[in-house]
């Protein structure tokens, strides 16, 4: 009875929430009527930006929503999204129906461009989309960068970062190696 009730009260609560940004960014922010936000879960749009949740979206505590200079962030019908991650978009990112996010994952549609006159400092950034398929799952403290399209029904292993397209129906594991040398 208590977690219906906590899940009755998220819903009220995401939806006066999203009503609410709705009315500052009208025809660039849709949502449907029941999605499921932690009270703490940040929308952060700028600028020509829009911002898209299908139907039955879940985001817990922590969890970001970026989209700036233009950018567009389309989430799916059923995407599930564990705490503390962030998705930063100033291009596009699009995630698929059914996606699933461990705890910690980030994803990025941007770089810096250090490489022009006066580096970092002059903010300037090199975009690229990323999209994401259906049934994905992504695991733990991963990291999706710019370029990345990821195939339907595939599976991240946690802690992975992935610059380059994931096949569908496939799994990506970073392999790593732990060297423990005397000093």
């Amino acid at each position: 009875m208590r977690h219906t009730l906590g899940n009755i009260i998220s819903v009220v609560f995401s939806f006066f929430k999203l009503s609410f940004i709705k009315i500052f960014h009208f025809r660039k922010f849709k949502f449907y009527f029941i999605e499921r936000l932690s009270p703490n879960v940040v929308i952060d749009m700028r600028d020509k930006s829009f911002v898209s949740f299908g139907k039955k979206v879940r985001a817990h505590s922590g969890t970001r929503f970026s989209a700036a200079d233009g950018g567009t962030l389309k989430i799916g019908n059923n995407v599930r999204i564990n705490n503390n991650c962030r998705f930063a978009c100033r291009n596009s990112i699009e995630i698929d129906d059914g996606a699933e996010f461990g705890p910690g994952v980030l994803v990025y549609d941007h770089d810096h461009d250090f490489r022009i006159e006066g580096g970092i400092k002059q903010n300037a950034f090199t975009y690229d989309a990323v999209k994401i398929g259906k049934n994905v799952w992504i695991g733990a403290n991963s990291i999706i960068l710019k370029g990345v399209c990821i195939g339907d029904n595939s599976v991240i292993a946690a802690g992975s970062i992935v610059t380059k397209d994931v096949p569908a129906n496939s799994r990506f594991v970073q392999k790593r190696t732990s060297e423990i040398k005397e000093i």
